[in-house]
């Protein structure tokens, strides 16, 4: 009797700890966490825990599909569609406000001035990532450049950055024109076939992979095919869905879809550790035979050398090779893929700049084969980009968490740990600063200020991030930009097929949801 009686109490005691637990994280450290950002003047929409304010943009999302989905026509005005919550709660509580995820808090900032003053004297090492986006995107970064803080992240910036150099980028061209041309040589067999609709945003990112395959990891057709279709499922199952992030237990609320996710994540990371492997073996091959053979990103990562030269620093483990060799084969093609991506869709709609990019091709590389070294003179082109990465940014927000309290002025502090989510897509459509033209597409404000566009704060145009923390591929983003574009400019002119649906939408990247089908038609 004493034994169930004492067994009773046990059972009562560890499920009251547990009820606790969740009463804790549910309700007392979301409250304590508003209160703080309260008492420093942050307000925003009132959240209801344990979901925050999760359904409210869900609901707020749904209308503004069916609204988007009745309209056939191209607006680059697309703040309103691709974040409609945070473009109402602007209305409400401006350009800086607090909401919540589930019960994490979110600082909300589309304010350019506000952004300077807290990341001045920033280091991107005193960068924190969101736990909670670190949590839920493992399965397609774990532990890469991307989530990575602090010690390791610098570590992981040394190591990676030789990759980049222009002497590697020059070698990555040839195979870059050489995928390129099998694509446009597939497209010209179509509309010989009596097919001229050519649905270039799955060619275009099915390319792009190809690419980042062969350049930076040495992968033969057939293995990065697979990698490119395992990430591409896994970001379905991660982003396109009605999961409740932030939200305590959600993994358990959406179980299939986390599990999908796992599944997919591990499938991924076996066959990366089998191409790490025999990259491994092929360099001692070489070594031993006195070889040399081109640095890929692969090789530069197992090879471990700080950019300084000093090599103290500990060479990245196995697995945070897995890690970097994921979130680069994603982040090396997606973006790039889809910058090219609204590239064609805004030439399609303003056929001008067609002519304008072949007259300059022409002038600049003529009728020979590419050389790396004269993409720097294709100018136009790079307003072309630097436009396009303005009004439908590939990465269309930056998140940060805060590491030691931020002191924004004498009366507002932002306490340490707090998530901040910084929304580039509002900041590059803001009437404030780029004036009453805002939506439309003028490549020509590139020409005279070729870095902001003659925005009115420096901080109001992030096409690849800010401070310390930004991109580090952006230079092969840009050289494979304009050999793609290149070729397919002297190959092609194009039109929008009246299939085209303009839904711009958020899955992680921001990308066309019904994909891009163009009237291609052979020069």
């Amino acid at each position: 009797m004493e034994n169930l009686e004492a067994l009773a109490f046990a059972m009562g005691a560890f499920f009251s700890f547990m009820l606790w637990r969740v009463l804790y994280s549910c309700w007392v450290l979301p409250i304590r966490a508003y209160r703080k950002l309260a008492i420093n003047g942050f307000s925003g929409p009132p959240p209801s825990f344990p979901l925050g304010n999760t359904n409210e943009m869900k609901k707020k999302k749904k209308i503004s599909k069916k609204v988007d989905e009745s309209c056939s026509a191209v607006s680059n005005d697309i703040h309103s569609s691709a974040f409609p919550y945070f473009a109402q709660w602007q209305k409400s509580y401006g350009k800086v406000f607090m909401y919540w995820l589930g019960t994490e808090p979110f600082l909300y900032i589309s304010d350019p001035e506000f952004l300077k003053k807290i990341s001045s004297g920033v280091m991107g090492k005193s960068w924190g990532k969101p736990t909670v986006f670190k949590n839920d995107r493992k399965p397609m970064f774990g532990g890469g450049l991307v989530m990575a803080e602090g010690d390791d992240w610098v570590r992981h910036r040394h190591v990676i950055t030789p990759a980049f150099s222009p002497a590697n980028l020059k070698a990555m061209s040839s195979m870059m024109v050489e995928t390129t041309t099998s694509m446009l040589d597939r497209w010209t067999k179509l509309i010989n076939s009596g097919n001229p609709e050519i649905e270039v945003e799955g060619e275009i990112i099915s390319t792009a992979g190809e690419i980042i395959a062969k350049t930076s990891f040495g992968m033969n057709f057939e293995n990065g095919r697979t990698v490119f279709k395992k990430l591409r499922a896994m970001q379905v199952a991660l982003f396109k869905s009605n999961r409740y992030v932030g939200v305590p237990f959600s993994k358990y609320l959406c179980f299939g879809q986390n599990l999908e996710a796992k599944r997919l994540g591990k499938d991924i990371d076996a066959l990366l550790l089998k191409i790490i492997e025999d990259k491994k073996r092929s360099m001692a091959e070489n070594r031993g035979g006195g070889g040399k053979e081109h640095q890929n990103l692969l090789g530069v990562l197992l090879e471990g050398k700080h950019v300084d030269g000093d090599e103290k620093g500990e060479k990245l483990s196995t697995r945070e090779l897995v890690d970097e060799c994921k979130t680069f084969f994603f982040g090396g093609h997606e973006t790039t893929a889809l910058a090219i991506t609204w590239s064609l869709l805004m030439l399609a709609v303003h056929p001008m700049w067609q002519s304008e990019l072949r007259e300059e091709i022409k002038q600049v590389i003529g009728d020979g084969n590419i050389d790396a070294t004269m993409l720097v003179g294709l100018k136009k082109m790079g307003w072309v980009m630097s436009e396009v990465l303005r009004l439908y940014p590939t990465a269309p927000n930056v998140q940060r968490q805060v590491r030691g309290d931020i002191h924004v002025d004498k009366d507002s502090v932002i306490p340490d740990g707090t998530n901040m989510w910084i929304d580039v897509v509002s900041m590059h459509h803001d009437r404030d600063f780029w004036g009453e033209d805002v939506n439309e597409f003028k490549p020509e404000r590139f020409k005279e200020d070729s870095l902001y566009g003659g925005c009115q704060h420096k901080m109001g145009y992030l096409p690849f991030g800010f401070g310390g923390r930004m991109c580090v591929g952006r230079n092969l983003s840009t050289m494979e930009y304009k050999i793609v574009m290149s070729l397919i400019l002297t190959r092609f002119s194009f039109s929008l097929s009246p299939n085209y649906t303009h839904l711009p939408s958020i899955m992680l990247s921001l990308r066309p949801m019904q994909g891009l089908p163009l009237i291609m038609k052979p020069l």
